[in-house]
């Protein structure tokens, strides 16, 4: 079968297959004990990379995708082998900040921090045809597809959302000399997507029927919706745009239909 999307391949899927490694290991140990034949210092290491394995062929059976496959194999085992190195706590604290800080709550949103590459915002730039435009990124990241259509774009106004604090800081902070640009940390959720010409997306296949119909009820007749890799389900998009980069990046772009 399919690897699941990072839409639909939940955290809870991967604490369970976490789970499963370290039941796994904790029947071993049980076992080892009761043979007198363990000293658990020279066979952590072994047994964290064990559980990794365990974590891995659970998650292979849930179908995750495949980079899930390489943080369930490398989890516990990094946790065991930082034991041997000689860090503070505070640099882990400091770590598990930086994280939370970037992703915030992707458990909840269900969309990862993606990056829009330069060749994307190229193409991105072949839409906006002569004139003024109002543009917003809806999960604008680091700001840096803002950055260049703003410095491409002076007599377009570019707007960005961003809900997770550091990306939003560095974001803010790098459009600082940029007056045709603006970023708001917040919900995305709650803007009103009517002012603007072109509304721009890269999130995952979870948002995508909400975000639709939130278009359908405020975005202009003449607006275009540009989303980034994932399709609206069931919505045949206006045009799709294949963007010449390694990654083989398709834009959908999609108008609302006429009024009746």
């Amino acid at each position: 079968m399919p690897a699941s999307s990072p839409a639909t391949y939940s955290f809870r899927a991967a604490a369970l297959a976490q789970l499963g490694g370290l039941m796994g290991i904790l029947t071993l140990i049980v076992v080892l004990v009761q043979l007198g034949q363990i000293d658990p210092r020279p066979v952590a290491r072994l047994l964290a990379l064990l559980q990794g394995g365990i974590a891995a062929t659970v998650a292979l059976r849930q179908h995750a995708p495949p980079w899930w496959l390489g943080i369930h194999l490398a989890f516990v085992p990094l946790v065991v082998f930082a034991q041997d190195l000689d860090i503070a706590p505070g640099w882990f604290l400091a770590l598990f900040l930086l994280l939370l800080t970037t992703f915030w709550r992707t458990d909840k949103s269900r969309v990862p921090l993606y990056l829009t590459n330069r060749a994307t915002a190229t193409a991105l730039l072949e839409l906006l045809p002569p004139g003024f435009h109002q543009v917003i990124d809806l999960g604008c990241g680091d700001g840096g597809l803002l950055r260049r259509l703003a410095l491409a774009r002076p007599d377009c106004r570019f707007v960005g959302i961003e809900h997770a604090p550091l990306t939003w800081l560095v974001a803010h902070l790098s459009t600082l000399s940029l007056d045709n640009v603006s970023i708001r940390r917040g919900d995305f959720w709650t803007e009103p997507l009517g002012g603007y010409h072109l509304v721009y997306a890269f999130l995952s296949t979870a948002p995508m029927p909400q975000l639709w119909e939130k278009l359908k009820q405020e975005m202009a007749p003449e607006a275009r919706f540009v989303s980034n890799s994932f399709a609206v389900p069931d919505i045949e998009p206006t045009q799709e745009i294949a963007v010449a980069d390694r990654r083989g990046t398709r834009l959908y772009l999609y108008t609302l239909p006429p009024a009746r």
